[in-house]
């Protein structure tokens, strides 16, 4: 009797991880976005006992980077044992040494890969195959599915093939829309799988393994004599690969019942005009093939499996003789190359044929771009042509160089009865994960197939989300975005103004809002446009207050389940009490280990989705005209034609001279951008009262996104402005102005910070926050403040305290940063102080995600056009891409100098002209010196081109290096403790003047929270599934034992004048700085009222405990006799240390999960803690009063030099030192 077919509802890398698991005894790993997924569930199967093939947990071992990830997978292959990876992109480049050397031993292996783009002009973590196509040439085979079925049908094969071939396996899919498609697929049975295996492959495998019972030695070196000889040796074995992948192709067949091959062919027997291509585009191409055959066209496809080794025997086998003409479909750009390399490599299978076809290639789908059925058909209507195009582009419009074919309609081709609907969220309200969650509900407690996927804007959390799900009785082929949805939920109501959420939408549909708007209210907020479609198409409106609902029920902004439970109620597509009781399942599934609390709160959510009701849709609304838009003034066309139809999800419809037009080509941005998204898309936002505000200025000062400000007013500019003011009386050159604090509520992310921090006075806070309503008062304010008050900075010292810095203009403001976020504040801060005149180089990470993502350049500029020269290289060299900039920045210095030494020595030079060189050279390395002194210098130099100098003509060129920069390199934990901190370690050695910032989240937060060595004992991470079990790197105080290294650790919530303090004297040290800060992520999870809205008092909380510390090491106090260490913490009370662990779900988890190891884990961390509490302790007290001399002397006259050493370092502590020891264990 046959078994009964088990099913499953995941994405393709939970279907790769799942086979991946079965062979693997050792996972080397790496985060890397889109396949950290795959490591993260083998990290948990194995924390949780799962067993492979051969009876054990997979070992999983997180290394320092990619290119380790693979030299540990090395390794471990030549001792024997099973060993996988999984990676992407850059990530999978750094591979490709070591890529060369598994394959040249014939270690056989699988590294699994989510196909995405490699960084060019920009950065993209989306999908094509740009990665796995620089590896072709490595020996590696390569193999790719094409939809989630595939990943779990055919992943087996390159692990089977690899062990009967001995040649490494690239199994690869489509990043994004394959790896994280959710689908309901059948599922492959374990035994049957193994079934396959032969187990003489394994045993051949485990006999060549390095051993000194029987010894041998590899990776040798050879001479011109015999290498290209010995290299031709493999051949035999590549050329056996195609036949043993059919083999196993053809056994998978017979077990699944769906029918593979190396090239599977799809299609009429007889079929004329075909195209050949790989990846999930083939899930798309099969419905306009199915759509062209019933109107009698004779098209067919070849989905291409075994890429590597490329078997013209199976291909030509495989293309019906019939066929006329084939278009090959590459989803990679090799710009200089006569065509891409599927193109290429189908040409030449031809070459020697008889009557050979028609062959033209082209592009399609470059970093996830969507391929619709329309763009196959328009690949297939380009055959049809006499001439088809060659070359081509598909999906875009090309004018420039006019290598694009036509874009048709979209049209709806997927199977009748399909149920579509579409979802638009905001980052981290729950939208994707409660959708994730209702396709499980439907794909396991129902026959129909499901689809789910997901598509984001660059954003942190409050980022623009669209789910777009599928059901239906039939399988889903459609690997595109929703097109015609019947149903659409719009959770952010100012969305309605800011996106197209009704397009497609389908007659007598059904629309869901999420909206603090009821009756008539309601239908005044929303625009014309929406109400006369909804009356045009019979459409049935639903609105729900959700934001309130979650705030009363106590779970903030998390709107996500009390809007799924009101689509199932709307829609009907399961019966309600069966979606009811799933619902709850999937909460404890979800939020179980976050406490019962959570659980109890998101039950109370689920039973209030029933409190939506429906808008009446009038009749009349069929004839609104479309209201009027208010004219804009001082807008750039760059904001109008570039930055808003991206901001507005219309980025597809820009053409490519758009992007010339604009010198883009290069990925240069213009700054400033963010300033006018105005997205409005918070749920609350503070109000500010003056009569209880001090003027602090300490809002302005925590506030990650710069959208609350201290603004002065002289007497002039109050007169224009029309609401409250206060008197100032200090600073002294501000008393008589007027003061006061001004929110852009359309720029707020509604975190809190700022309301939290405000000390106000007797009668109370100064700030709260109230619901966000778009209040056109505050809206006219900011705008009156912003573009008609001038900045007062010029008048204070920004650099003395908190106060004055608040008064300096933030050249970094409104960044794509979650809410709440813990490193802006730091990173706005700097800008503040040294914008002006900032270098920026930046690791990839939050960092460089928030600062620079197309369009949004939060960087801006101040009255004078200046402010901070951002760049990002990559994740690894970011330290290194920061030295570059100095050496250049030196190099040209010096030509400058060498260039003014010539001017001064003329004859004909002025004495005004040489005094001003004079003075810029005494004062170049200073920075408010070399201002003056440019300022003097300037005008000078451009009356001296006027008048024909030559000398002034090049000086006009590089007069921007006239003033001193501030070099400044900012980076993550992950790229300072981790993958770049060898280049770290490089660039403070060096002595070179830079200052390098990190953001220390002690996790990796731009890829999901995956552990570094910046994660302390105890935390759980993706991959540190159990707590992380080994003590944090104390990168610090690694720093100073350097001697000539400025070393600060700070956290702004804690200490708000230590952290300028520390900043201020980095900047100003003549050598290499490290400052590292405490930075609350997302991914902590705070568990505190108010979530990351309490992200300035976790830093407070973190050091009163004795979690955090702050000190300051300066190297100029040792030049003084004086102890270069300072702490700057007060003692901890260590009482609170436990109480602050649970305050975060990172430790709070550990305890839920493994309950008996917790209580370890957390005493281990404390312990730890103190450990290093004790050694800055020790550093505080040591005595530094010696002069070099006479530790000199003290060396010579005593034999034990080092015991004289030991006294100095261990001194008794002063008797003013507040610092005491504490108990720790050794």
């Amino acid at each position: 009797m046959a078994k009964e077919k088990k099913f499953i509802t995941c994405d393709g890398n939970e279907a790769a991880a799942h086979i991946s698991y079965m062979f693997s005894e050792v996972a080397a790993i790496y985060p890397i976005t889109p396949s950290s997924p795959m490591a993260e569930h083998v990290d948990t199967w194995a924390a949780k006992g799962r067993k492979n093939l051969f009876g054990q947990t997979v070992t999983v071992q997180e290394m320092q980077s990619e290119g380790g990830a693979a030299g540990a997978v090395h390794g471990s292959l030549q001792s024997g044992a099973l060993t996988t990876t999984y990676t992407a992109s850059q990530g999978l480049l750094l591979m490709i040494p070591n890529m060369y050397k598994i394959a040249g031993e014939q270690l056989p292996c699988v590294i699994n890969v989510s196909a995405r783009t490699i960084a060019t002009h920009s950065l993209c973590i989306f999908g094509d195959h740009s990665d796995v196509m620089a590896c072709r040439q490595t020996g590696f085979a390569m193999f790719c599915a094409g939809s989630v079925q595939e990943v779990m049908d055919l992943s087996t094969v390159p692990h089977l093939a690899t062990l009967k071939t001995s040649i490494p396996f690239i199994n690869f899919f489509d990043g994004f829309r394959t790896s994280h498609e959710y689908q309901k697929i059948e599922m492959i049975d374990e035994e049957e799988i193994k079934k396959l295996i032969d187990y003489d492959d394994i045993k051949r495998f485990r006999d060549r393994a390095l051993t000194p019972e029987r010894p041998v030695t590899r990776g040798t070196a050879e001479n011109p004599e015999t290498f290209f000889t010995h290299r031709e040796a493999c051949n035999k074995h590549y050329e056996d690969v195609p036949d043993v992948v059919e083999g196993y192709l053809k056994q998978i067949s017979e077990l699944t019942g769906r029918e593979y091959h190396i090239f599977s062919y799809y299609g009429a027997e007889d079929a004329e005009n075909i195209i050949i291509l790989m990846g999930s585009a083939t899930e798309a191409a099969r419905e306009v093939i199915d759509h062209q055959l019933k109107e009698g066209k004779k098209v067919g496809m070849i989905s291409v499996h075994l890429y590597r080794p490329f078997s013209v025997k199976h291909l030509l086998a495989a293309v019906p003789k019939t066929v006329k003409r084939i278009a090959v479909l590459d989803r990679t750009k090799e710009p200089g190359a006569e065509g891409e390399p599927l193109y290429l490599d189908v040409k030449s299978a031809f070459y020697d044929v008889e009557n050979k076809p028609l062959i033209v290639g082209g592009r399609y789908g470059l970093g996830s771009a969507d391929i619709t059925p329309s763009h196959i058909i328009s690949v297939f209507d380009n055959l049809e042509m006499n001439e088809p195009k060659n070359h081509f582009t598909v999906g875009i419009v090309d004018d420039v160089t006019f290598t694009s074919l036509p874009l048709l309609e979209d049209i709806p081709l997927g199977a009748e009865g399909t149920f579509e609907a579409k979802f638009f969220g905001l980052g981290a309200d729950g939208t994707v994960g409660a959708n994730k969650n209702s396709v499980k509900i439907i794909g396991d407690n129902t026959d129909k197939y499901c689809q789910a996927y997901f598509s984001y804007d660059s954003k942190k959390s409050g980022g623009f989300t669209c789910s777009h799900l599928r059901f239906g009785d039939q399988p889903i082929h459609s690997t595109y975005k929703v097109i015609t949805p019947n149903f659409v939920a719009c959770h952010v109501q100012a969305y309605l103004r800011m996106y197209d959420v009704i397009r497609g939408l389908r007659k007598n549909g059904t629309f869901l809002l999420n909206t603090v708007f009821e009756g008539e209210e309601l239908a005044n907020f929303i625009p014309n446009r929406l109400k006369r479609y909804f009356a045009q198409n019979n459409i049935t409106v639903y609105y729900i207050n959700a934001t309130k609902i979650a705030q009363e029920i106590g779970l903030g902004n998390r709107t996500n389940t009390i809007l799924q439970s009101a689509f199932f109620r709307i829609t009907e597509v399961i019966p309600v009490d069966l979606a009811v009781e799933q619902m709850k399942k999937f909460i404890v599934k979800s939020y179980g280990n976050k406490g019962q609390d959570i659980v109890d709160k998101n039950y109370a959510a689920v039973e209030r989705g029933v409190e939506y009701q429906q808008l009446t849709v009038d009749p009349a609304w069929a004839n609104l005209a479309d209201e009027e838009e208010a004219p804009e003034e001082d807008v750039p066309a760059y904001i109008k034609e570039i930055v808003r139809p991206i901001n507005a999800q219309n980025g597809d419809l820009l053409k490519v001279s758009d992007f010339v037009k604009y010198d883009m080509v290069d990925g240069t941005m213009l700054n400033g951008s963010s300033a006018y998204e105005k997205r409005g898309v918070e749920a609350f936002n503070p109000e500010w009262t003056p009569e209880n505000c001090i003027q602090c200025n300490k809002c302005a000062y925590v506030c990650p996104h710069a959208a609350i400000r201290p603004f002065v007013l002289d007497e002039e500019e109050v007169k224009g402005f029309n609401d409250k003011t206060l008197a100032m009386k200090v600073p002294r050159p501000m008393a008589g102005m007027n003061f006061r604090i001004q929110v852009s509520v359309l720029d707020c992310v509604g975190c809190g910070n700022c309301a939290d921090v405000c000390p106000g006075n007797k009668q109370g806070k100064a700030l709260k926050m109230v619901p966000f309503t778009r209040d056109e008062k505050m809206i006219e304010n900011w705008n009156y403040l912003t573009k008609n008050v001038k900045s007062k900075q010029h008048l204070v010292d920004i650099q003395s305290n908190v106060k004055n810095s608040q008064f300096a203009q933030p050249l970094f403001e409104f960044s794509g940063a979650c809410a709440g976020c813990g490193e802006t504040p730091y990173v706005k801060l700097v800008s503040q102080l040294f914008g002006d005149r900032e270098m920026l180089a930046n690791a990839t990470g939050c960092s460089s995600i928030y600062s620079a993502s197309l369009p949004s350049t939060p960087y801006t500029t101040n009255a004078d056009g200046k402010g901070p020269a951002f760049a990002n290289s990559l994740f690894e060299d970011f330290c290194e891409f920061g030295m570059g900039m100095v050496m250049g920045n030196k190099k040209m210095r010096d030509r400058l100098a060498l260039l003014l030494e010539q001017l001064a020595e003329k004859e004909d030079s002025s004495n005004e002209l040489k005094e001003a060189v004079q003075k810029w050279m005494e004062a170049k390395e200073d920075a408010q010196g070399s201002k003056e002194a440019t300022e003097q210098l300037k005008p000078l130099i451009k009356a001296g081109a006027e008048k024909g100098c030559d000398t002034c003509k090049e000086l006009m060129t590089l007069e921007h290096y006239l003033i001193k920069r501030s070099q400044w390199i900012i980076g993550g934990d992950g790229a300072s403790y981790d993958i770049g901190f060898g280049g770290l370690d490089h660039v403070i050695a060096s002595g070179e003047d830079v200052n390098i910032l990190v953001l220390d989240t002690e996790v990796y937060s731009n890829t999901g929270g995956q552990s570094s060595k910046a994660t302390p004992l105890g935390a759980i991470a993706q991959f540190a599934a159990q707590g992380k079990r080994i003590r944090k790197k104390d990168l610090g105080l690694m720093a100073t034992t350097y001697g000539y290294v400025y070393v600060a650790q700070i956290a702004m919530g804690a200490d708000q004048a230590q952290t300028l303090k520390a900043i201020r004297e980095a900047e100003a040290y003549p050598g290499p700085s490290v400052i590292i800060a405490y930075s609350p992520c997302i991914n902590h999870g705070l568990k505190a009222k108010g979530g990351m809205g309490k992200s300035q008092a976790e830093e407070a909380r973190a050091v009163a405990c004795g979690y955090w510390h702050l000190w300051r090491y300066n190297p100029q106090l040792a030049d003084e006799g004086k102890n270069p260490f300072i702490l700057d913490s007060k003692e901890p009370d260590w009482s609170k240390f436990r109480d602050f662990l649970l305050g975060e779900v990172r430790y709070l988890s550990v305890k839920k999960a493994y309950p008996h190891e917790a209580d370890e884990l957390f005493q281990a961390a404390e312990d730890m803690a103190k450990l290093r509490y004790n050694s800055y302790v020790r550093k505080s007290q040591e005595d530094w009063s010696m002069s070099n001399g006479e530790v000199d002397k003290t060396a010579n006259e005593d034999p034990n030099t080092a015991e004289a050493t030991e006294k100095v370092v261990a001194s008794e502590p002063k008797e003013d030192s507040k610092a005491e020891h504490v108990d720790a264990k050794s």
